[in-house]
């Protein structure tokens, strides 16, 4: 097996267990290695670290399998993670009868670049790095096994495939789709999920904690939801009581489907909501010039920093979203801002709400930071900045 050898003093990171070799980090690669293929870390000093796949043409140069060095990276510890990752679900008591779930995240899962999603009978995989690509097979195989599901859809589309040398690839690598549209229920409301054409997997499980949430502080609220997309947190207020609910998306596409989960509501009251296409910046600037005020708001952008050398340029765009959010709020309104910026972290992204908050002349306190969800953890080494963040801010 070729050796993947890393400059002195490297090491300290993998000792900590985070998942990541940076081509900084690398000294050279004693031997020959193919894209995806499973190489031995080792440090200066001769140290075998561990086992990761071997991505010559990403920055992240190495992920890894697994920090025991005599661990065998074969079919069967494929199989064997994604049955543990099934299994970690099927027995956590937050996740009971959950129809939309997240089986694999990631490295949070020992598997580096695998997402895995379930909608009822069927799973999609999301397979982003070189050596997900490489163990396709037995990952699918894995996840049919473990789950005894009828389809398995891939959508490895994402952009960050370009960054391992790696082209999209879209279809049924299992069974076949079933007829008509794949519909869940999240706390109590049905939710249409486009595995093939929706955004990620078909739909953003991770937010799921946050929409419960939306609905239980939503009763009697006006509320203002921007980014809509499909409108999941829209229908959470709906049938938390809100009184009226104001959804923005600048996608035609997503609002008809936004309309559609409606009517897959009948016991919610379509008069109290209002559906809105425009681009949000513009937007909340009418609005503000209108003189319009909401008692709650949601701010769930799409992803404006994909790399840190993106994060000027994004604390600027969610700088002037939250500075809007929070001159709309009616005094003792709540804020729920997010971001899945991969360039910025939590820290950052506090700063930048809180200095919005200081501009726009407010008192907030911050009622709730976001933690990972039962289906969602966060490893303890992967990097804050590769999730989802976000928090809930009530003004005075």
């Amino acid at each position: 097996m070729s050796k993947l050898v890393l400059n002195p003093g490297k090491e300290r990171s993998l000792l900590r267990r985070h998942p990541w070799v940076f081509a900084g980090s690398v000294a050279r690669l004693d031997g020959r290695a193919r894209p995806g293929d499973t190489v031995d870390v080792v440090a200066d000093d001769g140290r075998v670290l561990g086992r990761a796949a071997w991505s010559p043409e990403s920055q992240i140069r190495a992920r890894m399998w697994s920090f025991a060095p005599d661990t065998v990276i074969d079919h069967a510890f494929f199989k064997r993670r994604v049955a543990e990752s099934v299994a970690r679900r099927a027995t956590h008591p937050l996740l009971a009868n959950e129809s939309g779930l997240r089986l694999i995240h990631g490295e949070s899962d020992g598997l580096p670049g695998v997402i895995a999603d379930r909608f009822g009978d069927v799973v999609v995989v999301q397979l982003t790095g070189a050596g997900a690509e490489k163990w396709r097979d037995a990952i699918v195989a894995g996840l049919v096994q473990a789950t005894g599901c009828t389809a398995v859809y891939e959508r490895s589309d994402s952009d960050v495939r370009s960054l391992e040398g790696l082209g999209p690839k879209t279809g049924c690598v299992y069974g076949e789709l079933p007829e008509g549209a794949l519909t869940i229920v999240e706390n109590g409301v049905r939710m249409e999920v486009d595995v093939v054409a929706g955004h990620k997997t078909g739909f953003y499980l991770d937010q799921r904690d946050n929409r419960r949430l939306t609905g239980l502080l939503s009763a009697g609220r006006s509320v203002l939801n921007c980014f809509c997309y499909t409108g999941g947190f829209s229908l959470q207020a709906l049938a938390g009581g809100a009184t009226s609910v104001l959804s923005i998306d600048s996608s035609g596409p997503a609002l008809d489907g936004a309309r559609r989960n409606m009517t897959l509501n009948p016991q919610l009251d379509a008069g109290r909501a209002e559906w809105m296409q425009a681009d949000v910046f513009e937007a909340l600037r009418a609005l503000k010039s209108e003189g319009r005020r909401f008692d709650l708001i949601v701010l769930d952008p799409p992803k404006f920093a994909p790399s840190a050398a993106h994060a000027d340029r994004a604390a600027r765009a969610y700088k002037d979203i939250n500075l809007f959010g929070f001159r709309l709020l009616n005094p003792g309104g709540i804020l729920m801002t997010y971001s899945c910026s991969g360039g910025v972290g939590l820290e950052l992204f506090q700063k930048i709400v809180a200095g919005a908050a200081s501009d726009a002349g407010v008192d907030a306190r911050i009622l709730h930071r976001l933690s990972a969800s039962a289906d969602h953890p966060i490893g303890l080494a992967v990097p804050e900045g590769e999730y989802l963040k976000g928090l809930t801010v009530q003004v005075g």
